[in-house]
């Protein structure tokens, strides 16, 4: 198989992570292109992607752990709704401030679904110094302050599987919702201050639809759980930031929700 071939295959998988991260699309995307650029210009590093996906993320992190890039400001004309490019600015001061080891090791361990012993060597780590680093970022999480969650999924059990895990962080249920039309209805009575969106909908609405609706009112943390992740993860148009697939483990939702809300602007409860 052709390096542009492996590229192709991990490229979407690493926007997914790049953006969890940075708590922007466009700040992740720029940290994979810069990755793909740096590749181009050093033959050891080009060389180093042909052994497969663990080489792919340890080339993104040495570019992530090497320099902060600073993405431009959006401007009004890209089409995407005033709430998302507040996030995307948020998302880059906090990171002008800190740089989370351990959400990095959390994310890779879970999201997406690498051993400590590859984690460690992406990071450059033993195998218990991420284990470690993966116990502080839930402990961090654990701690974190509650918030309302909306949850938008058609399939009965799997949102009362989700309300379990939301609530057993210690988050507050403001409403679930089958449909585009039922998602508006409860945001019409209660604004939350997270919501976990599955794309395609009972009646054959759009999640994204109603995620735009609920942007519109103002800047929500969203994290969306579908089982075909690749067609989201394009780069080529604005796109979600947090993306869980299905079958998804509670492990991955929780970090996903964690990761979220300290980018996020949530709400507490009461």
């Amino acid at each position: 198989m052709s390096l542009g071939t492996q590229l192709a295959n991990q490229l979407p998988y690493l926007r997914r992570y790049a953006r969890a991260l940075t708590g922007s699309q466009a700040t992740g995307d720029a940290f994979v292109r810069a990755t793909l650029e740096a590749a181009l210009a050093d033959t050891e590093l080009h060389d180093s992607l042909t052994k497969g996906r663990v080489a792919l993320y340890r080339a993104f992190n040495k570019v992530w752990s090497s320099a902060y890039l600073q993405v431009d400001a959006v401007g009004e004309d890209d089409g995407r709704a005033p709430s998302r490019v507040a996030h995307e600015a948020a998302a880059q001061a906090r990171l002008a401030q800190i740089t989370p080891l351990n959400r990095q090791a959390l994310l890779l361990t879970t999201l997406e679904d690498f051993t400590p012993e590859e984690a460690g060597e992406i990071m450059d780590l033993s195998p218990s110094d991420v284990e470690r680093l993966v116990r502080e970022a839930v402990e961090e999480i654990d701690k974190a302050s509650t918030t309302n969650v909306l949850i938008i999924e058609d399939e009965p059990l799997i949102s009362m599987q989700l309300e379990d895990l939301v609530r057993s962080l210690g988050h507050e249920i403001c409403g679930t919702a089958a449909t585009r039309a039922q998602a508006q209805q409860i945001v019409a009575e209660h604004r939350p201050g997270l919501v976990l969106a599955d794309i395609q909908l009972a009646d054959g609405s759009s999640g994204l639809d109603a995620v735009d609706d609920i942007l519109a009112l103002g800047d929500v943390p969203v994290i969306f759980i579908t089982a075909y992740p690749e067609r989201l993860l394009t780069g080529d148009r604005p796109e979600p930031t947090y993306l869980v697939t299905k079958p998804f483990r509670e492990a991955t939702v929780r970090t996903a929700i964690g990761q979220a809300l300290f980018f996020g602007s949530s709400r507490p409860v009461g």
